[in-house]
């Protein structure tokens, strides 16, 4: 049976999830997350994807972007998983692949679901439980967006600047969405639109 076909367009956020092969380990070590966030910002900026929020857990990568053309994202996804497990096979004397197949993503509605989608990485290494709060995890976008801390990678999407005027207002704001742990009715619609590559967001985004 043929694979279903990307939904991809430009100018619209999407939400993407790489797993490593088998839900094997992807970073092996501090350089490694380093490493791959330095690759990242290189084929973001050379395929034209705005990274809004991201969280490189132990086995698995989240993204979240807008890409400028239609194949910005599949792009950019493809050489950076390149060059990041030429990296890696280098480093530790391995060989084949480190990723599993092809990354999952879905187009994300500004307005009802960007937000969500922020707290949605960010919030990945508290329910795996290992971090308390967002801001303990060194590997994600959250201390740049939810601190101030200058990130070169990020870019804030528009519906993130719209929390505040003032920069000290936007990051106490955004604070203030962590207050509360997503439930899991949501979760498990961002899991399934991602998964199956849908849209999300209400019924008339989606048609």
């Amino acid at each position: 049976m043929p694979r279903r076909a990307r939904l991809a367009l430009a100018g619209i956020p999407w939400h993407i999830i790489q797993r490593g092969n088998n839900r094997s380990v992807c970073f092996y070590a501090d350089e490694d997350y380093r490493k791959y966030l330095d690759i990242l910002k290189e084929q973001a900026n050379k395929f034209d994807c705005a990274i809004h929020a991201y969280v490189l857990m132990t086995n698995h990568v989240h993204l979240l972007l807008t890409p400028a053309r239609r194949d910005s994202s599949a792009l950019m996804m493809k050489h950076l998983g390149q060059c990041y497990v030429q990296y890696i096979n280098r480093c530790y004397r391995r060989s084949g692949t480190l990723w599993e197949g092809r990354f999952r993503s879905c187009l994300t509605q500004s307005e009802d679901y960007v937000l969500t989608c922020y707290r949605y990485i960010e919030l990945n290494p508290v329910r795996a439980n290992m971090v308390q709060h967002p801001g303990d995890y060194p590997w994600s976008s959250y201390r740049a967006n939810g601190e101030g801390r200058v990130s070169p990678l990020l870019t804030p999407h528009a519906e993130y600047l719209r929390l505040g005027a003032m920069e000290a207002a936007r990051y106490a704001a955004y604070r203030g969405l962590f207050a509360a742990h997503l439930d899991s009715t949501l979760l498990d619609t961002i899991r399934q639109a991602t998964n199956g590559n849908f849209a999300l967001g209400n019924r008339c985004f989606q048609e």
